[in-house]
């Protein structure tokens, strides 16, 4: 940690500065979680020690609770599952994550006392919960997790006070971070990163944060030089900043005043209506995005119940409307596009897809950042899609042009990366046979497919949250 250091401003508190400088793709720091667990609906699915998702995990003998890649892994989590071992023994069953994580950290408190620890600029004791700050709704939460936590508290354990135990739930509240598979692909899991918990947000950061190999890696975006604040944004930046700053107050209790909210940079993107001589009327743009909210809420529920050909009716029905009336760069046209080029990439209706993945990706790369971590992930799979459905030099470029960013954000060492690097190489030797001889590159192509099956893309997952840390529901 000697290359940031702690600062402290009127207006946001504490935050960290650079202390050299980094370019881009620089990991600034890297952090192991203090504590952290499995979200309750993976227990049995995801290794409670690395967090990767294996076929088939060994149970713990004892509490049958706990899953492990394997022994190497399960020594691994001794220290941190003795104590849960015997409270979920005791309990007969283990409460939920929030509670699995407070008991977690407080256990680690009760071995090492609740000071600063090897490698981190700030305690857990000294880490904003934000509890004053909470509505009836929220308090009334807090209280009912304070009382399952006592239940769950073995007795021959430490006792902390209530005031203390508020504490504790306040800072995952608001700092808990969520955890991802060793793909990337999907948030398996939540815990707490002191150091992290000091870098404040801003809308267009000059870092972003991922999981990779069991800690969390901070990276620089681009250039950073000594003495500039270290900010990562703790939401996705597809929202126009008016919703940007009610959803950062209701989250995480501040306002922001970054330059892109205050001078509402973007906006005009995000909320792009049609131009030229029939442009639309505001009573028609209003009614198209209403019917594209009612309309994305159908299809939360059809992808949650996996009613995919569903979801592409709703899609195709919503995209009619949407045409005429909404820009390239609309965030609800834009949505439905993620979903549809996902939905039918998945069903393996890829010539389809890749119009609409395409689309997608155009009106991303004239919003995020260049070197965001979400449009590198779009990018990438609007490049496979192209790849699978034959348009190899698109879908080439696309590979391409992911990876430059996965290269930033992830760094080259992270499985996702990896895995970009062999679809890079692929599509670049399927690339020169086609410019050699594209009359054969597709007859090789067909003899190929009528041998071996597509590979199926992965299925679609309810919309993910984007946000950095992850908040209760």
């Amino acid at each position: 940690m000697e290359t940031v250091e702690v600062f402290t401003s009127e207006d946001k508190g504490r935050g960290l500065k650079a202390v050299k400088e980094f370019l881009s793709g620089e990991v600034i720091f890297a952090e192991p979680a203090y504590a952290a667990v499995v979200f309750d609906s993976l227990t049995h699915l995801i290794c409670h020690t690395c967090f990767k998702r294996q076929e088939k995990l060994h149970r713990c003998g004892q509490c049958k609770f706990a899953h492990y890649c394997d022994r190497t892994c399960q020594r691994g989590a001794w220290l941190n599952h003795k104590n849960e071992c015997s409270a979920i023994k005791r309990h007969g069953k283990a409460p939920n994550e929030n509670i699995r994580l407070a008991a977690r950290i407080m256990w680690r408190i009760e071995r090492e006392g609740g000071g600063l620890t090897e490698g981190s600029l700030v305690s857990i004791d000294d880490l904003q919960n934000h509890v004053e700050n909470f509505g009836e709704e929220e308090k009334k939460e807090l209280r009912a997790d304070v009382e399952s936590f006592i239940e769950f508290w073995p007795p021959q354990s430490q006792q902390f006070g209530m005031q203390y135990i508020s504490h504790i739930f306040g800072v995952i509240n608001c700092n808990g971070f969520t955890l991802s598979d060793q793909r990337g692909l999907q948030a398996v899991g939540v815990g707490v990163f002191p150091n992290l918990c000091l870098v404040n947000h801003h809308c267009w950061p000059n870092c972003t944060v991922i999981f990779n190999n069991g800690k969390i890696e901070l990276r620089a975006l681009g250039k950073i030089s000594p003495g500039e604040e270290l900010t990562v944004s703790y939401i996705d930046f597809l929202n126009v900043s008016e919703d940007r700053r009610k959803q950062l107050k209701k989250q995480y209790y501040f306002d922001c005043t970054c330059e892109h909210c205050q001078k509402k940079i973007k906006d005009d993107l995000m909320l792009a209506v049609k131009e030229g001589e029939h442009k639309p009327s505001q009573d028609m743009v209003k009614e198209v995005i209403q019917f594209s909210k009612d309309t994305l809420e159908k299809i939360n529920k059809a992808r949650s119940e996996g009613v995919y050909h569903e979801v592409v009716k709703l899609c195709r029905e919503c995209l009619k409307k949407q045409e005429p009336v909404l820009g390239d760069t609309n965030i609800y046209l834009l949505r439905i596009l993620s979903i549809v080029s996902e939905v039918l990439s998945y069903l393996q209706m890829f010539e389809e897809a890749a119009d609409h993945a395409k689309r997608m990706v155009d009106g991303y790369t004239k919003i995020y950042h260049p070197n965001n971590a979400q449009l590198g992930m779009a990018m990438m799979r609007a490049g496979v899609t192209h790849w699978h459905a034959g348009f190899i030099e698109a879908g080439h470029g696309m590979i391409c042009k992911a990876y430059a960013i996965l290269l930033v954000t992830h760094g080259p060492t992270h499985p996702i990366t990896k895995d970009l690097e062999v679809m890079r190489v692929q599509t670049e030797m399927e690339l020169r046979m086609f410019q050699q001889n594209e009359f054969m590159y597709y007859k090789m192509r067909e003899a190929a497919l009528q041998n071996q099956k597509i590979q199926v893309m992965p299925e679609p997952s309810a919309e993910a949250s984007q946000d950095l840390f992850v908040k209760k529901q």
